[in-house]
């Protein structure tokens, strides 16, 4: 179920989880390091590359949801915040910064594995030997299913793992309406969703608040209407 060795970096300021989490995630196949706050883990990102982040909210210094919308800025890597805050509004704040999941503290530690192999599982693994067959045209960029990639002329659209999921399920369909219970998860209902979509249409749209490709369709759900 798991990406072969895939590399995780957990980021928590208590000593204890961070070594819980580690034996755990490595006895389930991954490689783990840790770093205890945002300024070690931007050493460590430095030299570097990860598959995903794990980030607790609750750090000194940069809390996660600051740091995660640092690393959004130029960065595609799926990450999954942990926090000891339950309410909707905080997981809707964590996904909005651009987080792909969020695990309430505390927590059984065979959910926080099944949710990081979902979230690896939505990752476009790209394939370079093989060439693009076929793509779909939306305005001035183009949408190639095979490799899971977003492209605006020669400029690839860095994709969350989210992101990424939600156009493959789009695509697969195209000018079909998606409910919205085939697009997110339980945490965060609708809202999560329509979050989510908001993000995608950032990176989509010419204007976001009017979309021409990513469209509503009252109730029934979302579609993509490529060209």
């Amino acid at each position: 179920m798991m990406t072969p060795d895939a590399h995780l970096l957990i980021v928590d300021d208590d000593e204890r989880i961070r070594g819980l989490l580690q034996k755990f995630l490595m006895r389930n196949g991954y490689l783990v390091t840790t770093a205890r706050d945002a300024d070690q883990a931007r050493r460590l990102m430095a030299g570097l590359d990860f598959d995903m982040l794990v980030l607790d909210v609750m750090m000194p210094g940069l809390d996660g949801i600051s740091f995660t919308r640092e690393l959004r800025a130029r960065l595609a890597v799926p990450i999954l915040l942990l926090t000891a805050r339950g309410e909707s509004q905080n997981r809707i704040e964590g996904l909005e910064a651009g987080a792909d999941d969020y695990l309430v503290k505390p927590f059984e530690p065979k959910e926080l594995l099944l949710r990081i192999n979902a979230i690896l599982r939505r990752v476009p693994q790209v394939k370079p030997s093989e060439p693009v067959n076929r793509h779909l045209s939306l305005g001035p960029y183009r949408y190639d299913p095979d490799r899971g990639e977003l492209w605006k002329g020669d400029e690839l659209i860095r994709l969350t793992a989210t992101e990424a999921q939600l156009m493959r399920v789009f695509a697969a369909t195209p000018g079909a309406p998606v409910p919205r219970e085939k697009l997110g998860s339980d945490e965060g209902g609708d809202r999560a969703v329509d979050v989510q979509i908001t993000r995608l249409r950032r990176k989509l749209e010419d204007d976001p608040r009017q979309p021409r490709y990513l469209q509503t369709v009252r109730g029934e759900g979302y579609m993509l209407a490529p060209d």
